[in-house]
C-alpha cells in the first residue's frame, strides 16, 4: 500500500452555514423547535434569511466542518460535495479552500441552488438549524474523484447525505474504492431522524465495511431502538470495529476490541454555541488516528476540539487546533 497524500477526505452535503443569534420568541415566530434540525423550502429560507438579522456565512455541512477541523490540526484534508454555479457556491468554494482544504468539484450550472443552513443560536447556546438542502443531495458517482479517495488515509462519510438513491450509490462506490486501496472508512450517523430513515442500511454498512463509527447518545440508541445507552453501546461494540460515542457533558466512550475507553469532557468557561460540536469531535479523533496516536490521545484531541468550538459562535475554530493541542499538552 502506498503512502497517502491526504490524511482524511470527507464526503457530505456542501452547505453554506449562515449563523446568527436570536431569542426564543423569534423561533416561535418562524415555527422552529429549539435545538432541532428541520428541512425548509426555498421560500422559507428566503424569509428567514431576510428577517434573522446579522449573520456569519461560512462553508459548512457536517462533514465539511469535520474536514475543516482536520485542517486546523495541521492535517492534509480534502472534501467532496455538490455546489451550484451561484453566489453561495462561490462562497463555499472560496471559504473551504482558504483554510487549506482540497476541493475541486466543479459547480453544476443548471439545477437547484447551493444548499444553505440558517443556524439560529439562542442565549443558552442551543442551536436551531433550518436547512435548505438545495443541490447538495444530488451528489452522484460522476462527482467522485476516485484518485483522491485512493490517496487519502481515511474516508469519512456523512450520514446526512444518505437519502437519495444516487448518493447511496456514490457512498458505496467511494467505500469500495477506499477499501480496495487499503484505506480506512469512517461513518457518522449524523442525526437520530437520519438513523430512523436508514437503520437497516446503516447497520449493513457498519457490519460490512465501516472501520470507525461516530454517533452521539441519541443516535446510537435510535440505531438499536433502545432507551438504554449501555445496551446500545454494547451492541455497537459488537457491530463496529471501532465505535466512538459521544455523550455531551458526560464526555465520550471509545469501544475497541471489547475494551471501553472513557474520555472526560474538556472543561470550558462558558457554553456559547453547540453548533459543530460533534463534527469537531470527529475532526480531532480522525486527525489523531491518521497520525497513529493512541485511542486515548485521539479522544483527548477530539474532546479538546469540541470544547473549543462550543466556546464561541460558529463551527470553525477561532484558534488553530494544532497550537491549542500543543498548549494543552495533548500532543
Amino acid at each position: 500500500m502506498t503512502a497517502a497524500r491526504f490524511d482524511v477526505i470527507g464526503i457530505g452535503n456542501a452547505i453554506v452555514d449562515i449563523i446568527g443569534r436570536c431569542d426564543e420568541a423569534y423561533l416561535a415566530t418562524i415555527g422552529a423547535s429549539k435545538g432541532s434540525m428541520r428541512l425548509v423550502g426555498a421560500d422559507d429560507v428566503k424569509n428567514i434569511y431576510a428577517t434573522m438579522g446579522s449573520a456569519v456565512e461560512v462553508s459548512g455541512g457536517s462533514a465539511a466542518n469535520t474536514i475543516a477541523g482536520v485542517a486546523s490540526f495541521g492535517g492534509k484534508a480534502a472534501f467532496i460535495g455538490t455546489i451550484a454555479n451561484d453566489e453561495f457556491g462561490k462562497i463555499f468554494t472560496h471559504d473551504i479552500r482558504s483554510i487549506g482544504v482540497e476541493f475541486d468539484v466543479a459547480p453544476i450550472a443548471n439545477g437547484a441552488p447551493t444548499s444553505r443552513s440558517l443556524i439560529l443560536v439562542t442565549p443558552d447556546g442551543e442551536r436551531t438549524m433550518n436547512t435548505f438542502l438545495g443541490i447538495s443531495t444530488s451528489l452522484d458517482e460522476s462527482q467522485l474523484n476516485l484518485d483522491l479517495i485512493r490517496d487519502s488515509a481515511i474516508l469519512y462519510l456523512e450520514g446526512y447525505l444518505f437519502d437519495e438513491p444516487q448518493a447511496k450509490q456514490a457512498f458505496r462506490k467511494a467505500l469500495q474504492t477506499a477499501k480496495a486501496a487499503g484505506r480506512k472508512v469512517a461513518l457518522t450517523l449524523s442525526d437520530g431522524f437520519c438513523v430512523d430513515r436508514h437503520r437497516a442500511e446503516f447497520l449493513e454498512l457498519i457490519r460490512s465495511g465501516i472501520d470507525i463509527l461516530f454517533a452521539n447518545e441519541s443516535e446510537i440508541k435510535s440505531l438499536y431502538q433502545t432507551e438504554s445507552f449501555e445496551l446500545a453501546s454494547k451492541n455497537a461494540s459488537k457491530d463496529a470495529k471501532l465505535a466512538v460515542l459521544t455523550r455531551s457533558a458526560k464526555g465520550s466512550v471509545i469501544f475497541s476490541d471489547g475494551d471501553a475507553i472513557e474520555i472526560s469532557p474538556e472543561p470550558i468557561s462558558e457554553l456559547i454555541d453547540t453548533t459543530g460540536a460533534g463534527d469537531l469531535y470527529a475532526a480531532g479523533f480522525l486527525f489523531g488516528y491518521s497520525k497513529g496516536y493512541s485511542l486515548e490521545i485521539c479522544g483527548r484531541l477530539a474532546s479538546l476540539a469540541a470544547a473549543e468550538i462550543i466556546s464561541h459562535i460558529g463551527a470553525r475554530p477561532e484558534l488553530p487546533l494544532n497550537q491549542l493541542a500543543q498548549q494543552r499538552g495533548a500532543i
